[in-house]
């Protein structure tokens, strides 16, 4: 029968406890190696009439670091008119890296802009993210202010129902629902949230008009402060908003890929950077000259006429650090949205000189249709469809934290275009960087769905019947502490995990997030050769999801990253269901935590894993004894709306490339008796006599005794020698 053992049940339900197995002297030795990493570079190639060019090869392609050729050493096409609106399967097999994805981040200017105008350019972004946006792009938004600089309201995301909510409430606490804030920013609101941003109550017009007036009084709050500002004190704020903006281009850097940043604002008057133009009727220029050629130089405002050359050159060096962070600025002029003038005033306020600027010194477009820039930006869009992703490791590195410029030639028709990353940083410690880079690390690599590799993780997800329609799923995390302890000199260990899970739709539909901090005094060899073990589970209705993992050390930032697909049953269908194989750990082989009640992301402390009144802590990634007297091991099988009768099992081992493998034997030894209507939990003996040492996937499938219907399910396996 299967047991649990005191020692360890007491580490899960508790938190953790140090594994037993003894370790072998000297496992943390590292050897000393050159810093060696690789920079990826994502080159969009149109001809003259905008239109992507196809079919080069890496050949075709040459970089220049600082002016020095380098080597090619890896190569990529990724062409989204190849991939269909509705296939999901690239968010499954990891098909598009990062660096090959289009980021948007949507930046709703606060300070320079009116409320009425934010609030009905909102419409527009909405309209962008749910109807013109790829499948495969990622999208952020975030609000800024001179007060507080930008903040983002969610990351770079799939999930286009949570973008849609984000702009709809721009970060309104009265407007969203969430109850447990998301530490990486994927769900600003509740999964489900109506994406127009209505309070969907019924339906009611007043419903609407009462958001509006809510998101019109927000607004209003942070526009008034603006109001009070005098011309005189103009620059200051422009220069604290310049100053804030070149801060987040630095921190984004550290997002992989092309990034369009899509700024709505109504700009500020061009003429504290550019000074006045030429215009025979500006009365005020005129009694400005009269005065220069009176010599009275003390009535003239010289930064207003001829504009304020240091204003200017702390611009130059936010749109700089724009153009090395590889991001595009489309600045959209949402001024022509106003409704709080008379109408003969519903025009300009403020210079397009600004906006214009700041666009075009990064290689965008300057949008004066803000009600539909979406269709102004459909030449972005075209342009990017085609991307080729060349890889090359640096052959002079430099110091962490340098900057390098990059050059890319392409062997391709005279007037083509070539579009890529102006340059690239030297990579920096993780303890360096910015508490929002590391987010923004971790995000990216979440919603590309991007194994990472550093960390070795398993995954161990299923779905357990339970009231109201929804399934409770425990989620299994092992990780392994060889990969957690490289480089790491501390007796403390701090483990950041998240697990998030998306739907068909790539909508956020759950998520865990803790951080384990372990004391290895004097264990670390322990640990090094077990691991940890996490416990967590989220609540999900019927239907198949993707389980995103990622697992980081917070002091090192040794990441992994897993995802596996999770099919949810419909448990009241009545349709016979199996879970996967449940094998036992083994006793002592890894430090247990469990999710705690009291912790801010856990849902709950049910334990579904006993058999027979008795807990037991399942394997991730089971590991068996082959070979000819391997013997037999215990597994637990549930099933759910079984008939009774004679059970009838089946199992069948194949290669991980789905080629059958001979060997293996599975036998029911008994059907317990669970008290519960619809519940069966068998235990059953698995043999690996005869398998050879390898990775294998056991399926396990029942017939049912009435209807003679079939269910299955699987795990992966490792056979031992």
């Amino acid at each position: 029968m299967l047991r649990f053992g005191p020692i360890a049940l007491a580490s899960l339900l508790l938190g953790t406890l140090p594994a037993l197995a003894q370790a072998p002297d000297d496992l943390r030795q590292f050897e000393d190696r050159a810093f060696v990493f690789e920079v990826q570079v994502p080159v969009n190639v149109t001809s003259r009439d905008g239109t992507p060019v196809r079919g080069l090869q890496a050949g075709d392609f040459e970089i220049l670091d600082e002016g020095e050729v380098q080597e090619i050493t890896g190569f990529r096409v990724v062409d989204l008119d190849l991939i269909a609106p509705d296939d999901r399967v690239i968010e499954a097999d990891h098909g598009i890296p990062p660096a090959a994805r289009r980021h948007f981040l949507f930046l709703f200017d606060l300070s320079f802009s009116a409320p009425t105008s934010v609030a009905k350019a909102r419409a527009a972004a909405q309209d962008f993210v749910l109807e013109r946006m790829h499948p495969t792009d990622l999208a952020a938004v975030a609000v800024q202010t001179v007060e507080s600089g930008p903040q983002l309201l969610i990351t770079f995301t799939p999930d286009r129902a949570q973008l849609a909510r984000a702009i709809a409430t721009l970060g309104n606490p009265r407007l969203l629902n969430l109850a447990t804030r998301d530490p990486l920013g994927f769900m600003i609101d509740a999964p489900g949230a109506n994406p127009s941003g209505s309070l969907d109550v019924g339906g009611v017009n007043e419903d609407l008009r009462a958001m509006e007036r809510d998101i019109d009084s927000y607004l209003r709050v942070i526009g008034n402060e603006m109001a009070k500002y005098e011309k005189s004190y103009a620059r200051g704020q422009i220069s604290s908003w310049t100053d804030a903006l070149q801060g987040m281009a630095r921190i984004l850097s550290s997002v992989e890929g092309r990034k369009h940043v899509v700024l709505f604002s109504e700009g500020f008057d061009g003429r504290l950077l550019f000074g006045r133009q030429p215009d025979f009727f500006d009365q005020e220029m005129h009694r400005e000259q009269e005065a220069i050629d009176a010599g009275q130089y003390g009535r003239v405002d010289t930064d207003d006429r001829y504009g304020n050359t240091q204003l200017l050159g702390q611009m130059n060096r936010m749109l700089s650090e724009f153009q090395r962070a590889n991001a595009v600025v489309h600045t959209v002029d949402i001024s022509g949205l106003r409704a709080d003038l008379p109408e003969e005033h519903r025009t300009r306020i403020v210079n397009r000189d600004a906006l214009h600027y700041l666009a075009n010194e990064t290689g965008g477009e300057l949008h004066e249709d803000a009600n539909d820039f979406g269709a102004e930006l459909e030449e972005v869009l075209e342009s990017s469809t085609v991307t080729y992703l060349l890889s090359f490791e640096p052959s002079e590195p430099g110091e962490a934290g340098e900057h390098h410029r990059i050059r890319v030639r392409a062997r391709t028709d005279k007037g083509a275009r070539i579009s890529h990353r102006m340059g690239y940083y030297t990579p920096r410690p993780f303890g360096d960087l910015h508490p929002l880079e590391k987010q923004l690390l971790a995000s990216d690599l979440i919603a590309a769905a991007q194994e990472r590799d550093e960390l070795r993780i398993d995954v161990l997800a299923t779905a357990f019947r339970a009231g109201n329609g929804a399934a409770y799923v425990p989620v299994i995390v092992e990780v392994g502490g060889r990969g957690l302890v490289e480089n790491h000199d501390q007796p403390v260990l701090p483990i950041e995990i998240y697990a998030y899970v998306t739907d068909e739709k790539t909508e956020m539909r759950d998520f865990f997030s803790r951080v384990v901090t372990l004391n290895l005094a004097g264990r670390e060899d322990e640990f090094a050769n077990t691991g940890l073990k996490y416990y967590g589970h989220l609540d999900l209705e019927p239907g198949a999801y993707l389980v995103r993992v990622l697992v980081r050390n917070s002091v090192t930032g040794n990441t992994g990253v897993e995802t596996v697909e999770l099919q949810v049953p419909a448990f009241a269908t009545g349709e016979p269901t199996l879970l996967p194989p449940f094998f036992e750990q083994e006793p002592g082989s890894w430090f247990l935590v469990r999710e705690q009640p009291a912790d801010r992301y856990a849902k709950t402390t049910v334990y579904p894993f006993t058999v027979n009144g008795q807990p037991y802590v399942p394997s991730a990634a089971p590991h068996v004894q082959g070979g000819r007297n391997a013997g037999g091991v215990e597994i637990c099988l549930v099933g759910y709306n079984l008939a009774q009768g004679e059970l009838d099992l089946q199992a069948s081992v194949t290669e991980p490339n789905g080629t059958p493998v001979e060997g293996g034997e599975l036998s029911l030894r008994e059907r317990t008796v669970t008290g519960i209507p619809g519940l069966d939990k068998l235990v059953a003996t698995f043999d690996a006599t005869d398998l050879p040492a390898g990775d294998y996937t056991l399926r396990v499938a029942v017939t049912d005794p009435a209807t003679r219907a079939r269910s299955a399910s699987s795990i992966p396996l490792k056979v031992l020698k």
